[in-house]
């Protein structure tokens, strides 16, 4: 297949896009470059050494022969680029990575919730309406495959496995009959990131309905891991290993924190309870959703792209006896529940053949001899996450309204 991928040189990004063309694929990058411009703004960069592009694609090209072509776009902004591109390289399939990926960053500031509804909507919507307007131009159809979150459901009590997307309900109609319908599962967004993918689930609904677009929309786990059978073949392909408060993901900043002598930062009692995936199964899912797309005309196809569900505070104790790294609880940054469960339904990727990597697996004594090579490279003050979901506490802020403040 001929294939676009957007946010080509992200964490996701990279190793599917090197997946992808590995497996046959011609290959396409489309990316502004904007996570190596948030390493300059936060000041912290991956804990692996990160290539430039041109030396990256120019790796994989003197690795496998194959070539990967990459065009630097802003997808949010340069509409008119994004459609000409299209209509010239009539796309199989597109992977949609191109948003701001990070829960904490789009709660750093205001500026911060402002740049993460406008770069993530504004970049989904003009990929809708371009894709739209190129299948009216040449006939091209490409099939849709974003990369979601498992954060649209929220982490509050659910009483019941979390389906993939759609939830059976029965209405009562006005005659007294009850009728059987299916909804998009109700959203319960933990932040400003977390909202616009959200609102990413309704563009779909409202395209795919209106314009017969194919779709599917993935709602992914937190990843774990840095390296793909692809990223390990070269030096020059490794992949980021973000360790920061605002980026990096909870079990990687475990594994890193023991790889430096820090403790383990849990935030708050650590018994939220999350869903988890290893990088080398998000590829994998990538492409067995390209492989198997809805029909034209079918209603937006969702999987949940998850493997396993663990409690963090169980996690930092499995890092702990694995690396004799000490616990520490700090306070928790965001709001949300101190304990959850989760139970999540990921049947149909399992019944595609994904055979998961699971915790079990060996891999984290990998990940942890990755973040020990390249120890040197942290930058200890960037540990601790200061973006707070609430800078005054509630109780605070009523007082300072009644006072006039």
């Amino acid at each position: 297949m001929n294939i676009l991928v957007l946010g080509g040189d992200g964490f996701c990004g990279w190793p599917t896009a090197l997946h992808l063309s590995a497996h046959g694929h011609e290959v396409t990058i489309l990316d502004n470059l904007s996570r190596r411009a948030i390493d300059i703004e936060l000041e912290a960069s991956s804990l692996t050494p990160i290539r430039p592009m041109g030396t990256r694609l120019a790796a994989w090209r003197e690795t496998t022969g194959k070539p990967i072509a990459f065009h630097n776009l802003d997808l949010a902004r340069d509409y008119d680029r994004v459609l000409d591109l299209l209509k010239a390289l009539r796309p199989d399939g597109i992977v949609h990575f191109a948003e701001q990926r990070a829960a904490p960053y789009s709660m750093k500031s205001s500026r911060h919730k402002r740049y993460t509804v406008d770069n993530n909507i504004n970049a989904t919507n003009n990929l809708l309406a371009a894709m739209v307007e190129a299948r009216d131009a040449t006939g091209c159809d490409p099939h849709l495959v974003h990369l979601g979150t498992m954060g649209v459901y929220g982490y509050g009590a659910h009483g019941a496995p979390i389906p993939e997307g759609y939830l059976p309900i029965r209405a009562q109609r006005a005659d007294g009959e009850w009728a059987e319908l299916e909804i998009l599962h109700p959203a319960s967004p933990g932040s400003v990131y977390h909202m616009t993918k959200v609102l990413d689930q309704h563009l779909f609904l409202y395209y795919g309905r209106n314009d017969r677009l194919r779709i599917s929309d993935l709602h992914q786990g937190i990843v774990w891991g840095t390296q793909t059978a692809e990223t390990k073949r070269d030096d020059r392909l490794i992949n980021r290993f973000d360790y920061d408060g605002d980026y990096g993901t909870v079990l990687n900043r475990f594994l890193m924190q023991a790889a430096v002598g820090h403790p383990l930062t849990v935030h708050g009692t650590g018994g939220q309870t999350r869903a988890f995936i290893h990088i080398q199964d998000t590829v994998r899912c990538i492409d067995l959703a390209l492989a198997n797309p809805p029909a034209e005309g079918e209603r937006v196809m969702i999987r949940n792209q998850m493997t396993e569900t663990h409690r963090v505070r169980d996690l930092a104790r499995m890092i702990a006896r694995l690396t004799g790294a000490r616990v520490d609880f700090v306070d928790n940054p965001r709001v949300e529940a101190a304990e959850n469960e989760l139970e999540v339904e990921n049947r149909r990727f399992l019944d595609l053949g994904l055979d998961p990597v699971t915790l079990e697996d060996g891999l984290l004594t990998e990940v942890f001899e990755i973040a020990r090579r390249y120890a040197d490279r942290c930058d200890l003050s960037r540990i601790p996450c200061r973006s707070l979901w609430r800078t005054t506490p509630p109780a605070e802020t009523l007082k300072m309204v009644a006072a006039g403040e």
